[in-house]
């Protein structure tokens, strides 16, 4: 089966912008299922990095966008009520048929991400257990069945309604490369989602996520491979990687440098990124959700086209 390519809206360099309006992110979404994109996907954080909601834009994209698939690039379950997220999300999935993949994290201990844990009342250190447990709590609440819940959470005889379209609700997919990390992929989430591993890292990764599913008696093939990549075309080369620089200097306040050694990115020709794509391609990642740096529209034009250079 051919690599599906996705696209990340850029609803945070939207909001940097002071460009906020939703209809121009809205006619993105419709130009990247014109292009062949496979999907589209949105980020989540509240102050970290404000941007829109992602559950309440996806909706919107989904009533949009009738055939791609649609994804969260990556959810903070555990900033959320889980109770109150079974029902948004099992809502979306219905509104797309199904089509919607949630992508979910924990996030790192920036003073940012610490600060926007605070606001909204929920201890950083207990991060993990809130978004597993909650993740757990909600596949119950998309079983259709009464749910009794002692925990974190109470429910007595609990339901949501609609349940999700898709019997057991959306594929979870967890980002981060930590061993500890990969270790839960394998054993409990439908794809590993990371942000990081050059292809023979990720390679490597992903073989050791598919082990730890096969020892925890899980199917390996059903754990799908995943990567989120950034990028920056140009066919000044220098060009490209001065804009990708300054780009993730402004999203993260922190030194390219750092960043770079933290995430995946191409800088460079448009003639280039179908071979860096295609050494991910061959390492497993079965699908690429992928950033831009620079003017969307062009960018889309062109990675489409090196799409079809290699036949997906």
């Amino acid at each position: 089966m051919a690599p599906k390519l996705g696209y990340l809206l850029p609803t945070r360099e939207r909001i940097m912008e002071g460009r906020p309006e939703a209809a121009p992110l809205l006619d993105l979404a419709t130009r990247a299922e014109a292009e062949g994109f496979d999907s589209v996907w949105i980020g989540d954080s509240i102050t970290a990095r404000p941007r829109h909601d992602p559950l309440t834009l996806l909706a919107g994209v989904a009533g949009r966008v009738p055939r791609i698939e649609l994804g969260t690039a990556v959810l903070l379950p555990a900033l959320r009520n889980p109770v109150v997220l079974a029902h948004q999300v099992a809502t979306i999935d219905q509104i797309s048929e199904g089509r919607l993949i949630l992508g979910v994290g924990f996030a790192s201990g920036t003073p940012s991400n610490l600060a926007e844990f605070e606001a909204t009342g929920t201890p950083f250190e207990k991060r993990m257990g809130r978004m597993m447990e909650g993740l757990r709590l909600c596949k119950a609440l998309w079983s259709g069945q009464p749910v009794d819940w002692e925990g974190r959470w109470t429910v007595r005889q609990g339901t949501v309604a609609p349940t999700p379209f898709r019997a057991g609700g959306p594929p979870l997919w967890i980002g981060g490369n930590l061993p500890s990390s990969l270790e839960r992929a394998g054993k409990f989430f439908d794809g590993w989602f990371p942000i990081a591993p050059a292809p023979d890292a990720f390679a490597k990764g992903l073989a050791h996520v598919r082990d730890v599913a096969q020892t925890a008696g899980r199917d390996p093939a059903s754990v799908a491979g995943a990567m989120y990549l950034t990028v920056s075309l140009d066919d000044n080369a220098e060009a490209a990687e001065a804009r990708l620089n300054a780009f993730l200097e402004r999203y993260y306040s922190q030194p390219a440098p750092v960043l770079r050694r933290r995430q995946a990115c191409y800088a460079g020709p448009a003639a280039g990124v179908a071979e860096w794509l295609n050494a991910y391609a061959q390492a497993g990642a079965g699908h690429m959700c992928v950033r831009f740096a620079g003017e969307h529209e062009s960018h889309m034009t062109a990675l489409a086209k090196a799409r079809a250079s290699l036949g997906w």
